[in-house]
C-alpha cells in the first residue's frame, strides 16, 4: 500500500509499477518514477491515471484512454459518441490493414473527451493524440479541427470526432 505520494508505511520507502494498484504497463510504472524522484526532489508532480493508455500489441492493435461507456453510464454522465470505420480510411485501404475502428467518446453538453477507444493498424502510436487532447481537456469539436495529414492513420481520429460532433464524418 502506498499513499498519494506514493510513499509506503516505512518512510522514505516508495514503490511504483506492478507492485502497486492499477494497471501493470511499464509506461505507468515510469511516470510515477518521474513523480517519486520529483517529489523527493521538493516538487509537486500530478499523475492521471485516467489519462495513461492502455495498449495491446496484438494484430490490429488495441488502445484506449479515458472512460469506457461503461464507466460513463454507472457514473451517470450523458455523453455522445463518434466512431470511425477503418475499412473507410484511404491508408488503411492502401495497406490493406482495413480492420477496426476509432471511437470517441464526449461529454453531451460540455463536447469535452472523455474517452477514445481504437482497434486497428498503429493504433497504439495514434492514442498519443487523444491523450495530449484530453490531458488540456480539449473537446471532440477540437479534436475534429486538427488538420490531419492525408493519407494517414490518424485521420480516422478526426473522422471519428466529427461523428460525435453532429454526425459529421467526412468519408463515410
Amino acid at each position: 500500500m502506498v499513499d498519494e505520494h506514493l510513499q509506503t508505511s516505512v518512510p522514505g520507502i516508495y514503490a511504483i509499477g506492478d507492485v502497486i494498484r492499477g494497471a501493470m504497463l511499464a509506461h505507468k510504472a515510469e511516470e510515477e518514477g518521474i513523480f517519486v524522484a520529483e517529489t523527493i526532489a521538493g516538487g509537486k508532480p500530478h499523475i492521471d491515471y485516467n489519462l495513461i493508455p492502455g495498449v495491446v500489441y496484438t494484430w490490429p492493435e488495441v488502445a484506449a484512454v479515458g472512460k469506457t461507456e461503461e464507466e460513463l453510464k454507472a457514473a451517470g454522465i450523458p455523453y455522445k459518441e463518434g466512431k470511425f470505420p477503418f475499412k473507410a480510411l484511404g491508408r488503411a485501404r492502401a495497406s490493406m490493414d482495413t480492420e477496426g475502428m476509432v471511437k470517441v467518446l464526449a461529454h453531451k453538453d460540455t463536447d469535452e473527451i472523455l474517452g477514445v477507444h481504437m482497434v486497428g493498424p498503429r493504433v497504439a502510436d495514434v492514442i498519443m493524440e487523444a491523450v495530449a487532447l484530453m490531458e488540456f481537456r480539449a473537446s471532440a469539436e477540437d479534436m475534429s479541427r486538427i488538420s490531419h495529414p492525408h493519407p494517414t492513420y490518424t485521420e480516422a481520429v478526426k473522422e471519428a470526432a466529427l461523428a460525435a460532433t453532429d454526425n459529421r464524418a467526412l468519408h463515410v
